[in-house]
């Protein structure tokens, strides 16, 4: 069964067509972790020059969702069980600390940045199927907020590095998780901190790796 059906692109912009092409269907869970990315098929199937197939694969490597390998191409990225406790561990240490300093910096409240942005999940969450590319933005915009609450910029270019680890992350809890679920964890997660304090978002964190954990085996 061939993955790719013609779909011509943009010539404007053709790299970054093709790469929001990909990083839409990556992230839909429409080409799963491990599919290979043949330059060839790419170039045939979004009719682009050769040259533009690798800058966009670069461009999504760069980004953590593609793997470029020498001498077997690209392929999809996806994390293994070390990936996960790892990812875990680090936006643990980050993410806490940054809601430990937001509260404190805002007399115990969670500015509207951050409650706008639930808002916005749940808005997407409760849309008649949505596509899981826009859950994995809305998420990501809801830890994005929490981080620069806390008024800290090394904190929150360190929390930018884990962006497209955390979006595969996103899609492989996708088997695991409702949108339903989704929306409601996080409208929680901000009661949470501002009534119990950050460890909250410790056990936030630790419950959907451990979801990924168990699809892991």
């Amino acid at each position: 069964m061939n993955e790719f059906a013609v779909t011509p692109l943009d010539r404007r912009s053709a790299v970054d067509e093709l790469a929001a092409a990909l990083r839409r269907r990556i992230l839909d869970g429409d080409l799963r972790g491990g599919v290979r990315l043949p330059e060839s098929e790419l170039c045939a199937t979004y009719l682009v020059a050769r040259h533009t197939a690798r800058a966009a694969l670069r461009a999504l490597a760069a980004e953590g969702l593609v793997v470029l390998e020498p001498h077997r191409g690209a392929r999809v990225a996806q994390l293994g069980a070390d990936d996960v406790r790892g990812l875990y561990e680090l936006r643990t240490a980050l993410e806490v600390e940054a809601a430990r300093l937001a509260l404190e910096r805002h007399d115990g409240r969670l500015p509207g940045a951050v409650r706008s942005a639930v808002q916005a999940l749940a808005q997407v969450c409760g849309a008649e199927d949505p596509a899981w590319s826009a859950v994995v933005d809305a998420h990501e915009d809801v830890h994005a907020a929490l981080v620069a609450a806390a008024g800290s910029p090394r904190i929150a270019a360190a929390h930018r590095a884990l962006a497209g680890e955390t979006r595969l992350f996103l899609v492989q809890l996708r088997p695991a998780w409702t949108l339903e679920r989704m929306a409601a964890d996080h409208e929680r997660l901000v009661a949470g901190l501002e009534r119990h304090g950050p460890e909250v978002l410790r056990a936030h964190l630790r419950e959907s790796a451990d979801a990924v954990l168990a699809q892991l085996g």
